[in-house]
């Protein structure tokens, strides 16, 4: 390299460093002023860094939360935003989603769920999956069953069914040398009976005698699922009827022995051969006719042969090896449970294993009991019952539902804990059922909500919804219209049921339930119970409108009086089919009266021809009577080939000439009616008379 081409080298190097120093030393070129002097924009800008910014205060939007998950379909977010699924739609137009490929069934990505909160002016937080903490099982449950060592024989529970007005109570009575059939109102029994027999022969055992009205099904196979041995009584005059068919079903799905007690075989008209074989038709097979039936001829009203029939049960009886546990907690069964003014809640309470004593808490369905007293079937006191033995049990905080199972517990807290659990459970198994149903109604709906949909999958969302809008506000229009229509048309009868035992609550109810004639007057059961009628019942009843029913039951003479003030209709009765007979009449005078029409007489039409009075030209028929009478008075209709073309009044009716207010049977006349009608020959003109007659109800409960 020459020198030359050095020194041109350094001098480019030094002016490079040179402009680098000075490009750092001012690294923005000065812009030019406005025509502004330099004091006054120095000024300017001073003031402008000595101002504060307003600071304006922040209003906190309350935006509605919306649980959202990683996947969900556009109805389910959609529910969650209460919102309707076009609603959802519509947040996700104008993104990169194809809104007309997706419908309410479509399954949405987490990003377009949370877009479409955001677009909708939400917020949205992740849903928690929390478990509720299940509650520890607090029950009682019957002890483990007994060693053979430790059982001992205990007295039969016996039974007695049969149909209505057969004898079953005259039986029991002459069983045990009382006089229970007099205190019966209408001499039928209407509740389960629990008594202590002991015969001559030292043998102890236990009746039941159960109602054999149609209406006492549910106490009869109550009777038969607590019972060793069932007799079947039926009158040899009679023969086999509805309750003695039922009564055998009821044994035979509950697997108890049977004996047949022919009763009435006193009577003249008596054919006991005769109820056998009826029996065979239902599989009761009698030892006369090869089968393992007992079948005992007895009369019980004079007494005639119960001496075999209790030897026929003592000898199932022992057949049966009847044995329980004589020590031990006590188990058993609530046979029938009433309301005492002076004792409280009392139940007939059948032991079936273990000594039942004073002081022993004993639970039953929801509530519990410390014995106070207990006492027979007479009112005599009871130290101890054992297995077998039916006893009144009172104590009880509240009255347990017949059929309920009776366990010992060791203390009345336990009691409580059991009783807390049992009404736990209770409501837990109502919500399950009510949101069950909720579950199904939403499923309907949504079935509903597809349907139409389907008929719309045409349209855009736009169009949809303006659609959609138009028809549910025609439809929200009528929907109070419709409803006042429905008040209008449509009787109600509430009721208040009020009964002496459980058992006769329970089986009320289970004949309203039949009721199925809500077209002609709707039935609702506002409140039942146990006991004699209140004056919370009749506060309850003039609220809603209704009727106090009460059986078996009495009301205070003040209660009668303020029901009679305030009208308040209170009916009480002592006979089933009583009331229910009074109680069919009240349903059917609340239903509107019917127009009911009845054909006076009949017309042929013979001929026809026009009259004409000043400018008017009028048809005219000309009949012949061949039924009845026409009278002018009443209406009329034509008839034609059997269907109706018109329906009125006259404006005359002649015979001859003469004007007359009636025609008989076999006269000729000409008659001219209030309208336009084109009268043809051997069209039949009848007159009738319209009145009103009173609607019965349609309600028939089977007996």
């Amino acid at each position: 390299m020459n020198k030359k081409s050095f020194s041109a080298k350094m001098l480019r190097m030094i002016k490079l460093t040179s402009s680098a120093a000075r490009a750092a030393e001012f690294p923005h070129p000065p812009r030019p002023c406005r025509s502004v002097s330099g004091g006054a924009a120095l000024l300017a800008s001073k003031q402008f860094r000595g101002q504060k910014k307003e600071q304006r205060p922040k209003v906190k939007a309350n935006k509605q939360e919306v649980e959202i998950r990683q996947t969900m379909t556009v109805e389910a977010l959609a529910r969650a935003m209460n919102k309707q699924p076009d609603h959802v739609l519509e947040a996700l137009l104008n993104t990169s989603s194809d809104v007309s490929c997706l419908d309410a069934s479509s399954v949405l990505e987490e990003r377009r769920i949370k877009e479409a909160v955001r677009r909708s002016g939400m917020k949205f937080r992740w849903e928690k999956l929390s478990e509720t903490p299940r509650r520890q099982n607090r029950d009682a449950v019957p002890g483990p069953p007994a060693e053979a060592s430790k059982l001992v024989r205990r007295p039969p529970v016996v039974t007695i069914m049969g149909h209505v007005d057969h004898g079953k109570t005259t039986l029991l009575d002459s069983l045990r040398k009382s006089q229970l059939v007099a205190t019966e109102a209408g001499g039928i029994t209407q509740h389960i009976g629990a008594f202590g027999v002991e015969l001559e022969t030292g043998e102890k055992i236990t009746f039941l005698d159960t109602p054999g009205h149609a209406a006492f099904s549910a106490m009869r196979a109550r009777g038969a699922r607590a019972t060793d041995i069932i007799i079947l009584v039926v009158a040899a005059d009679d023969g086999v009827m509805n309750q003695t068919v039922e009564s055998v079903r009821h044994a035979k799905r509950a697997a108890v022995p049977m004996i047949v007690a022919v009763n009435k075989c006193d009577k003249a008209h008596a054919e006991p051969q005769r109820v056998k074989r009826e029996l065979l038709a239902h599989d009761v097979v009698c030892e006369d006719f090869g089968g393992d039936v007992q079948a005992i001829h007895v009369s019980a009203l004079k007494g005639d042969n119960l001496v075999a029939l209790a030897e026929a049960t003592v000898a199932l009886a022992e057949i049966l090896e009847l044995k329980a546990e004589p020590d031990g907690a006590v188990e058993g069964l609530v046979i029938e449970s009433r309301t005492d003014k002076g004792k409280g809640p009392v139940t007939t309470a059948l032991v079936q294993r273990g000594a039942l004593r004073r002081g022993c808490v004993l639970v039953a369905g929801k509530t519990w009991a410390k014995v106070r007293f207990l006492s027979d079937e007479r009112g005599r006191a009871v130290e101890e019952a054992g297995p077998g033995v039916a006893v009144e049990v009172v104590g009880w905080k509240d009255a347990p539902s017949a059929g309920d199972a009776i366990l010992e517990v060791e203390s009345e807290q336990r009691a409580r804990e059991v009783s807390a659990w049992r009404s736990h459970e209770e409501e837990s198994e109502r919500l399950r059922e009510e949101q069950s149903a909720v579950r199904a109604q939403r499923e309907r709906h949504h079935a509903a909500y597809r349907k139409d949909r389907e008929a719309l999958a045409h349209l855009s969302w736009r169009q949809r919804k303006s659609l959609l809008y138009r028809n549910n506000k025609t439809a929200f229009a009528g929907r109070p219209a419709e409803k006042t229509a429905a008040r209008r048309t449509s009787a109600g009868l509430p009721l208040v049921i009020k009964a002496d035992v459980d058992g006769s609550v329970e089986a009320i109810l289970s004949i309203l339930d039949t009721y199925d004639a809500d077209d002609q007057c709707r039935l609702e059961v506002i409140h039942f119970g146990v006991g004699d009628v209140s004056e919370n019942d009749l506060n309850m009843a003039e609220t809603f409108g209704g009727s106090v029913y009460g059986f078996n039951v009495a009301a205070s003479k003040s209660i009668l009086q303020t029901a009679s003030r305030r009208n308040i209709p209170l009916r009480l009765h002592a006979v089933i089919y009583k009331m229910v007979d009074e109680l069919k009449a009240e349903i059917s005078a609340k239903l509107p009266p019917l127009v009911a029409s009845s054909t006076l007489g009949e017309a042929a039409v013979l001929a026809v021809f026009d009259v004409t009075a000043g400018k008017k030209k009028t048809a005219v028929a000309g009949c012949r009577v061949i039924k009845g009478q026409l009278d002018r008075k009443m209406k009329f209709r034509l008839i034609r080939g059997g269907d109706k073309l018109w329906e009125g009044g006259l404006l005359a009716l002649k015979h001859h000439k003469d004007d007359v207010s009636a025609v008989g049977s076999g006269m000729e006349c000409g008659l001219s009616v209030d309208g336009d009608v084109d009268f043809l020959p051997g069209d039949v003109i009848q007159c009738f008379r319209e009145a009103e007659v009173s609607q019965v109800t349609a309600w028939d409960p089977g007996f």
